[in-house]
C-alpha cells in the first residue's frame, strides 16, 4: 500500500486499519460474486487479523464482511457483517 508523500512508516495496528479501510471500499463496489472470487484466494490464511478480519467490541470478536467472503458460505448465525443476506451477487 502507498503512503502519502512525507508519511513515515505505520505501525502494525495502524497499517491493519488502513488495510481494513481500503478493502472495505473495494468491497462496497463489487458485486457478490466478484467480492467472493477475489476473497476466495484467501481462504486458506488461518490467521486472524485484528481490524481486517474481526474487530472486538465489548470483548466479543465480531467478523468483517472480508472475513465472511474468505469464509465462503453464510453460518447461520446472523452475524452483522454477513453479505450472504443482502447481495445477491
Amino acid at each position: 500500500m502507498p503512503v502519502a508523500a512525507g508519511q513515515d512508516c505505520y505501525c502494525p495496528d495502524c497499517l491493519a486499519r488502513l488495510a481494513s479501510e481500503s478493502i472495505s471500499q473495494q468491497l462496497q463496489t463489487l458485486p457478490l460474486r466478484e467480492a467472493l472470487a477475489l476473497a476466495s484466494r484467501y481462504r486458506t490464511d488461518s490467521a486472524l487479523l485484528e481490524h481486517i478480519d474481526y474487530t472486538l467490541d465489548a470483548g466479543n470478536l465480531v467478523f468483517s464482511r472480508w472475513y465472511h467472503l474468505k469464509r465462503g458460505s453464510c453460518c447461520g448465525n446472523g452475524c452483522r457483517h454477513c453479505p450472504y443476506n443482502r447481495d445477491s451477487g
